[in-house]
């Protein structure tokens, strides 16, 4: 069983750890899944458990939460009387009697997605930490993460007018790394001066007032281009959430405080820190231009993270401002968001589609690479289903709206892309945990390294010892770990969009990358889908237009590929269809009911035996004889005598072919588990050479296969198109939706194939594979670094080589290491899947 339950007083991934981890320990607990951001908490359970005892359990583990649970339904006015007024029951409304709607309601939800599109519109976005220091935290304004300190990013997937937040802050950035380089680029000068031959500027005027200059030009940089650094760095030790910033603002503000003193100050320093003119080393120079390659570094990030989400910012574009409204035989212009479910809309040639819908006039061939990934336009006609954002061919046509607002296709598309570029992959939890001790660790590396200089390097030891110490905190870089994994698979994951693969979690990559067993159904999957009758064989006197209307008058009330195919081929042969009583679809055994007062029933051998008919060795025989070819055969009878049989045939895709040999040879087994006979299965099993097959399975047989690979070791994907696939696809390490089966097997899975297609499993763990690999790349690149880096500005090879680091260098080393795995992340838009 499943229950909602709300906890309030969480506040951060720690408190959601912790509630995990506490009602964790109850044995009929199965599994705990807590949204954070809405303080709720979905338990599975193998019986209740009372919330007194869910309660308890927290208190005893020193927990001060509340754990309640969720309330129903909640009802509010339309007309919105008293604001944001919710009522517990449902009835009218006390100021204006109008009928009160359920929160939850369709009405609700397409006011609420109009509500998100004006507030988007207005600027208003959301935005989240690219650190996921808080996992799905999101933020209603532009700033900074209070915990990593790193500018928050406009998540992606919003309607916005020109001129987002995220441009917006890459204006503001340049505009003060323009003012940072005009002020710094002199104090530079000034003080390099010195290796210039005859220091012509002390011949203007003194070192003293050469340093004055070069502290009122640093005032800019520090106190408004880079205050961002030291606010950072302030917060971030306030609430002790050590970061990058921290580092830096030490580093650079104990050098301009230094500078300051020695300014100001100088006799308060020993003889070894002055000049040949008596004058203190000061280091404006370091802390501006420190500063100002730190701020260079924050700004190719803005760039960067832009182009990480481009993959979603590129489905965004395909959706239209506009349609056109047939109504009484008119066409009118209306706007996207006024488009409801039942309008008839007319595509003209060029134009890209609006909605969900169906075509019911007219005939055009659409162009779904943009979608599907497939660049070959696709033939559609009366009845075929188009998806918004697609484009239109040279005819136009017009369309039944099915799916408007958030419930379309490409609306999906954009929200399971989103949210899965915010979700972390197991990989990071590594990464994670150095970088909680980083910091700290750094700093101390730090004041060890200021007094080994400072008791053994050789003079001026006190400067070299400031100097190396302030290089160490500089050169440091916990964003390049916490940005190894995010960005890689932001990008992955809008790659995978644009062909045709939705990843729903960064975790499905990570695991789709080890799968050794693909198990597999056959219809839709393996084959076409698109089943067609061969023919219909009775010796019944009624005749065969008879035993076809009593089989159609069947199916019409089945949801099976079968069904469709028996009711497509009654329609050809214009048989007019009867009522149906008592109708019953039995899983991996066929259908029965009652038409025109007679028994009917139509499915497999092991539903004949299961309702007492006989079958004749005859029969038997021939349909044998069809299902060596790989052909499906249902029995037909009528009021318990078998009168015959019906062949249908549906096609193996080509693709089917390449996708399981390329499957196999990367070492994937795969296993094809079909409600078909085994005569059928064993055709295609022969015919694409598979790693193994079982015919005739119900839905806990392919349930307990899976269980059964998954106990010998093996990884599991499971891929599947119907509501009886939904158990297995749950069961499976990995569940592989085809986007061309129903809601309910796309909910249970978590890679879902626009098109439902073998080959699209291939694309998926090519897509996996590279993104993994794309990740231990920037995590071997971000340990490197620092594993590097930190010796060498401690001064390590100075004994052996004579050479030091400048903090300068260090900084300038600091801010392209996060660069440069934003850049190898982005190196995933170009592979081939």
């Amino acid at each position: 069983m499943k229950h909602t339950y709300k906890i309030t007083g969480m506040s951060c991934s720690g408190c959601k750890a912790s509630v995990e981890s506490s009602l964790g320990n109850l044995k009929e607990i199965t599994k705990i899944d807590i949204d954070l951001k809405n303080n709720e908490a979905i338990i599975e359970m193998t019986s209740h458990i009372p919330i007194d005892k869910l309660q308890e359990t927290l208190t005893l583990s020193g927990l001060h939460y509340t754990i309640e649970e969720k309330v129903g339904p909640k009802y509010y006015c339309p007309m919105k009387c008293e604001g944001d007024t919710t009522y517990d029951e449902k009835g009218d409304c006390p100021v204006c009697n109008m009928h009160l709607i359920p929160v939850d309601s369709k009405e609700h939800k397409h006011e609420h997605h109009h509500h998100e599109q004006k507030k988007q519109a207005d600027g208003n976005g959301i935005y989240y930490c690219p650190m996921r220091c808080e996992d799905d935290k999101t933020y209603d304004k532009a700033g900074s993460c209070p915990v990593c300190g790193m500018d928050l990013i406009e998540q992606p997937g919003q309607l916005k007018k020109e001129g987002s937040e995220e441009d917006k802050s890459f204006k503001k950035l340049l505009f003060k790394m323009k003012i940072s380089l005009i002020f710094t680029i002199p104090i530079f000068i000034i003080a390099m001066s010195d290796m210039i031959p005859g220091t012509p500027l002390l011949k203007l005027t003194s070192q003293y007032n050469w340093n004055l200059i070069q502290f009122a030009l640093s005032l800019p940089v520090v106190f408004y281009a880079c205050r961002m650094f030291f606010e950072r760095a302030w917060r971030s030790i306030v609430s002790w959430n050590l970061n990058m910033f921290t580092l830096i603002g030490i580093g650079s503000g104990v050098a301009f405080i230094f500078s300051i003193v020695a300014l100001f100050f100088p006799d308060v320093f020993p003889d070894q820190f002055k000049t040949e003119s008596g004058t203190v080393f000061v280091y404006f120079e370091a802390v501006t231009v420190i500063l100002t390659l730190v701020l260079l570094g924050q700004l190719l990030e803005a760039r960067a993270h832009s182009q990480t989400s481009g993959a979603i910012k590129e489905l965004l574009k395909l959706t239209p401002s506009e349609a056109t409204l047939v109504k009484n035989g008119k066409d009118e212009i209306i706007s996207i968001d006024k488009i409801v479910k039942g309008d008839h809309l007319r595509v003209k040639p060029g134009e890209k589609i609006p909605v969900d819908g169906k075509i019911t006039e007219g005939q055009s061939n659409i162009d779904e690479s943009m979608i599907t990934g497939e660049p070959i336009p696709v033939e559609k006609s009366i009845g075929d289903n188009v998806s918004s954002g697609t484009i239109n061919g040279n005819r136009s046509f017009i369309m039944l709206a099915e799916k408007v607002g958030s419930e379309t296709l490409l609306a999906q598309i954009i929200k399971m892309v989103s949210d899965a570029s915010r979700s972390k992959a197991p990989i990071q939890k590594l990464a994670d945990t150095i970088s909680k001790y980083f910091v700290p660790i750094v700093v101390s590396l730090s004041v060890i390294t200021f007094f080994i200089w400072a008791i053994f390097g050789p003079d001026p030891a006190m400067v070299y010892a400031f100097v190396n110490a302030i290089a160490v905190l500089i050169i440091a870089c916990p964003c390049a770990l916490g940005l190894a994994t995010p960005m890689s698979v932001m990008v992955g994951v809008g790659k995978g969009a644009q062909s045709g693969v939705l990843i729903k979690n960064a975790e499905a990559l990570e695991r789709m990358n080890k799968v050794n067993v693909l198990i597999t159904d056959k219809t839709g999957t393996i084959t076409e889908g698109k089943p067609s009758v061969e023919k219909l064989f009775t010796d019944d006197p009624e005749g065969h237009d008879t035993v076809l209307k009593y089989i159609a008058s069947l199916n019409q009330s089945s949801e099976h590929p079968l069904a469709e195919s028996v009711l497509k081929y009654a329609k050809n042969k214009n048989i007019s269809l009867e009522e149906v009583k008592d109708f019953e679809a039995v899983a991996g055994r066929g259908v029965t009911g009652i038409v025109d007062g007679k028994n009917i029933a139509l499915g497999n051998e092991k539903m004949m035996t299961e309702n007492s008919i006989s079958i004749l060795t005859e029969i038997k025989d021939t349909i044998l004889s069809e299902q060596k070819l790989g052909k499906t055969v249902s029995y037909i009878a009528v009021n318990k005598i078998i009168v015959g049989f019906i062949v249908i045939t549906d096609a193996v895709k080509e693709t089917s072919k390449k996708a399981v040999r390329e499957l196999m040879d990367r070492g994937v087994k795969v296993i094809m588990l079909t409600g078909d006979n085994k005569n059928t299965a064993k055709a295609v099993s022969e015919e694409l050479k598979l790693s193994g097959y079982i015919a005739e399975c119900m839905p806990e047989d392919k349930l307990n296969e899976i269980k059964r690979l998954q106990s010998e070791g093996n990884i599991v994907a499971m891929a599947g198109d119907g509501i009886n696939d939904a158990p297995a696809l749950a069961q499976a390490d990995i569940g592989i939706a085809m986007g061309t089966g129903t809601d309910v097997a796309i909910e249970s899975a978590q890679i879902t194939l626009v098109k439902g297609d073998l080959q699209g499993i291939v694309k998926a763990k090519n897509l996996s594979h590279e993104i993994m690999k794309n990740i231990k790349q920037n995590l071997f690149f971000a340990f490197f670094y620092n594993v590097l880096g930190v010796p060498i500005a401690a001064g390590v090879l100075f004994p052996v080589f004579g050479l030091l680091l400048s903090p300068m260098i260090a900084a300038l080393a600091m801010s392209f290491s996060s660069v440069s795995v934003i850049s190898n992340s982005l190196r995933l838009r170009k592979v081939k899947i």
